[in-house]
């Protein structure tokens, strides 16, 4: 049997396995991040500063650029630190802190991207009701709601994580503190948990994917109907954005959280996780301004 330990600190493997690269993935982790913290910066500041962007769409992009910030910046920096050095380790409350955030946001961004697919369907389908739909107060009540349970799932799951015995080794074979990898030290039957997770990843992925797919199914009938050429060209510009920036997200996260655990994939699983979790925030700005005519003209009023 294992020896049951006391962690007071945790070593993240990340990348070890190919030395050669982790210059090459700090360059590239840099890079995006830096992306990341000006994109999703310029798109807050200028939909605050903005009187014509002050609408429930840019609302609910400004949390969503805030959320990546935050998102990103619980544990890039860490995972920035371990790609430049030697020393790979991290505390046990700084493992658990990073674990109770990233999972956090993670879920919160789940739920914000459905509440973004409900305001695109209202604007479509129902344009004559849509200032009813997406009164302000409203729109403040569906983001706190995507907030507490995002940060309610994540405290139920760090809470079970912190209870599970942990023996042998301390090295976490991933580059941050996910609950899996933490369940592989365990010196228990960690199956209740794994259930528990497949369960809740169930619920915070496939529910709003499917709602979101949902919207989009009835966004597709209006535009069918459509006559006007340029508000097809408005629907394209504002839902086309939004579907890509749902594919880029959950598309891996159903890779990694919603098939069985296994061995021979677990390097495979550290790239997508790297995309989903370095690029995908990067790419989100980009994708919501270049075509976007609404920022472009805030950005000359702006500067005018």
């Amino acid at each position: 049997m294992m020896e049951r330990i006391n962690a007071t600190y945790f070593v993240l493997l990340g990348f070890s396995n190919w030395p050669h690269l982790e210059v090459v993935l700090f360059v590239v982790v840099l890079v995006f991040y830096l992306m990341t913290l000006t994109g999703n910066l310029f798109i807050i500041i200028l939909s605050y500063l903005d009187s014509h962007l002050h609408t429930p769409m840019y609302f609910f992009l400004s949390n969503l650029s805030f959320l990546d910030l935050c998102y990103t910046t619980s544990f890039i920096p860490q995972l920035l630190v371990n790609l430049w050095g030697p020393g790979k380790t991290i505390s046990y409350t700084g493992c658990m802190i990073q674990l109770y955030f990233v999972l956090a946001l993670g879920c919160t961004e789940c739920v914000l991207l459905m509440v973004m697919s409900y305001d695109r369907y209202a604007a479509v389908c129902r344009p004559l009701h849509y200032s009813i739909l997406m009164h302000p107060r409203f729109c403040h009540l569906l983001a706190v709601a995507s907030w507490v349970s995002g940060f309610t799932n994540s405290a139920l799951h760090s809470f079970f994580t912190f209870l599970v015995p942990l023996c042998g080794h301390r090295q976490v074979d991933h580059f941050f503190c996910e609950v899996p990898a933490l369940l592989r030290l365990s010196c228990i039957d960690t199956r209740a948990n794994e259930l528990t997770l497949m369960v809740t990843s169930s619920i915070f992925v496939l529910i709003p994917l499917i709602l979101i797919l949902s919207s989009y199914g009835a966004i597709a009938r209006a535009v069918l109907r459509m006559q006007s050429t340029t508000g097809l060209q408005k629907v394209f510009g504002t839902c086309g954005a939004h579907l890509m920036v749902v594919s880029l997200f959950f598309i891996p996260v159903m890779c990694i959280y919603l098939q069985p655990p296994s061995g021979n994939s677990q390097d495979q699983g550290k790239f997508i996780a790297l995309f989903y979790t370095v690029v995908t925030p990067s790419l989100n700005p980009l994708i919501y301004t270049l075509r976007n005519k609404d920022v472009r003209g805030a950005v000359k009023r702006l500067v005018g």
